[in-house]
């Protein structure tokens, strides 16, 4: 491979790990005022919503609403990338299987003994909770083999499932005994208390085809690396635009793609939308949000040095991105496993300090990891 093709390849990598260190960041002041927060509010699940005390605590809460979506949208392009790349090495379709496979329950396992653990906020309420990263999980074992299937069969079985997951019917499974609760929450219908302990926010309709998406992204990353990244600028500003555009008129028309139907034409009735499960819309616009930032992560990547300062910052949160993820819970929770709720809760103001404090703090957590996965390649932290 010569040089030019090498920078290519390293910049198509550095985009998408600026994207993921953005969200990463962002999913950080999520959790803090999850945790922390007086006022946080505006969670949408399945039609119904916490009511947010102050627009302000709404807007920080909305930002929020990019990070799942690009999150699981990039763990299909990394994936797409990687087996490319393995297979290009001369991995066989069954080692590059095997190994899908087995990050995708290594994934499950976090879920359900590390992650849960952060979440216990009403004794056992979070022990069995079906979170982002069991559905990411789920999700890359069920790649293991969708993967096989032509590009474009992927593609429009992941439009497919996004535009018509609403209308799934799971009336035929049984909803009296605790497994079939457990696996209608897994597969379409988020719930936290309906069938409490069996609870779950990530079904794996339609966030699969979210990542179907990201995977058919990395199917063309993977295809052409030779050219300048700086090509996929216009196109992805045009489909962020365009995505949000088409936004604007289904919350305008306020019929198919709003779970959550739009009540006036206040800032904030047109701003909350529906996350669990996600509506049509929402995935329009943190998707087409998603293409901006990547655009802007191309530009930033090809200006400025990605090993210093504050996007070496980014970049480093970006690479270690899992690492992060169950760091930041534990980080931000402030308290040890078991330990009752505090009744304290911080203002907005006070909020932001304790989110900007932990970063840095994080940031060297995620540096020394990185170093340690380095010097350990074939652990088992080449999975996390």
């Amino acid at each position: 491979m010569t040089k030019t093709s090498q920078k290519n390849r390293s910049s198509r990598i550095e985009f998408i790990d600026f994207t993921r260190g953005i969200v990463m960041i962002i999913m950080a002041w999520d959790h803090l005022a999850g945790f922390w927060g007086k006022y946080k509010g505006g969670k949408m699940l399945i039609g119904r919503a916490s009511f947010p005390e102050t627009f302000t605590w709404f807007m920080s809460r909305f930002i929020t609403h990019y990070c799942a979506p690009t999150f699981i949208f990039i763990a299909g392009t990394v994936l797409a990338i990687s087996t490319t790349r393995r297979l290009e090495k001369g991995q066989t379709q069954s080692q590059v299987t095997l190994r899908i496979i087995k990050r995708g329950v290594i994934l499950i396992l976090l879920q359900f003994f590390i992650v849960n653990g952060a979440w216990d906020k009403v004794g056992d309420y979070y022990s069995y909770l079906f979170g982002v990263i069991a559905c990411i999980g789920a999700c890359l074992i069920l790649f293991s083999v969708i993967r096989r299937l032509n590009t474009a069969i992927i593609l429009g079985i992941s439009l497919y499932v996004i535009l018509n997951h609403q209308f799934l019917g799971l009336n035929w499974m049984p909803d009296t005994i605790w497994w079939g609760h457990y696996l209608r929450t897994i597969i379409h219908e988020p719930n936290e208390v309906l069938w409490y302990p069996f609870t779950g926010r990530y079904p794996i309709l339609p966030w699969i085809g979210v990542m179907g998406l990201g995977w058919v992204f990395g199917v063309y990353l993977a295809k052409n690396l030779e050219k300048e990244p700086s090509s996929l600028v216009q196109p992805l500003i045009a489909v962020g635009i365009s995505s949000n555009i088409v936004w604007v008129l289904m919350r305008w028309i306020n019929g198919y793609g709003n779970l959550r139907p739009r009540m006036d034409n206040t800032l904030w009735e047109w701003l909350w939308i529906q996350k669990y499960p996600p509506s049509q819309g929402f995935i329009l616009l943190t998707l087409g949000g998603m293409c901006i930032l990547f655009a802007f992560g191309i530009i930033l990547c090809a200006r400025y040095p990605t090993d210093a300062g504050l996007l070496g910052f980014v970049m480093t949160l970006g690479r270690t991105a899992l690492f992060f993820y169950i760091t930041h819970l534990w980080l931000y929770r402030f308290r040890l496993p078991g330990a009752p709720v505090s009744e304290y809760k911080l203002e907005f103001i006070p909020a932001i300090i304790a989110w900007l404090i932990g970063l840095p703090i994080l940031w060297q957590l995620c540096i020394r990891y990185e170093r340690l996965k380095k010097r350990y390649p074939n652990s088992v932290l080449q999975y996390i």
